[in-house]
């Protein structure tokens, strides 16, 4: 049940993405890209939790998953603070 929970956290956040990137294809609105790379790095991290714990439950990845998901998070920063007029 855990497998089913993880692959649907990353599918989420991944269709999530898809629709920012859409929005921002067909309105130009740049905080919409910001977003959308930081839900694909989210995504990221939620495919790499799955190997983390299904795949490799014998080894610690937390520390990788966390730089995944403060990569993400940092993009989004950056993003809110470059377009901040």
């Amino acid at each position: 049940m855990t497998q089913l929970v993880y692959v649907l956290c990353a599918a989420t956040s991944l269709a999530c993405a898809l629709l920012l990137f859409r929005g921002y294809r067909q309105t130009g609105v740049r905080l919409l890209f910001w977003s959308g790379l930081c839900f694909l790095g989210l995504a990221a991290e939620n495919a790499f939790l799955f190997v983390d714990v299904i795949v490799l439950p014998a080894t610690d990845l937390s520390l990788y998953r966390r730089s995944i998901a403060l990569a993400a998070f940092s993009v989004l920063v950056f993003g809110l603070v470059w377009d901040a007029k």
